[in-house]
């Protein structure tokens, strides 16, 4: 598998940031589909097979510590990166224990994103593999 083929979901409420950022993105190969709110998130989660979830934190409704813990509990194979403008290094604690892959702060440099999608994407084939391995009998 290529980086063309990770699938990205962008979860931000700012409309116009999300955007952008999708095409960004998307200009540097990556599948990105967008969800302004976390229910909307949750609901993209059930229509198909994502890898990377990069995930603001504050949002109106549920905010983006319920929308990780929710994906994982679902989804644990599912990377997710936290990419807030309102973070604290309590908020960063949070996250990795709730088992966040990582946590950026806005303004994020995109190629220091990609990385991160990137990496994310390959400790998520990483642990599906081992997932799979400890199946087989």
């Amino acid at each position: 598998m290529t980086h063309k083929d990770i699938k990205v979901l962008l979860v931000d409420d700012e409309v116009a940031f999300a955007n952008t950022l999708a095409q960004r993105l998307q200009l540097r190969g990556l599948k990105v589909g967008i969800a302004y709110d976390g229910e909307q998130a949750l609901s993209k989660l059930k229509e198909g097979e994502l890898d990377v979830i990069v995930l603001d934190l504050r949002m109106p409704g549920m905010d983006g510590m319920e929308v990780l813990q929710e994906i994982k509990k679902a989804y644990p194979e599912i990377q997710v990166i936290i990419l807030t403008g309102h973070g604290t290094d309590k908020d960063a604690e949070q996250a990795k224990k709730l088992g966040g892959f990582d946590f950026l702060n806005k303004p994020v440099d995109i190629e220091i994103l990609e990385q991160k999608i990137k990496s994310a994407f390959k400790e998520k084939i990483e642990k599906t593999s081992a997932m799979i391995d400890n199946t087989l009998p």
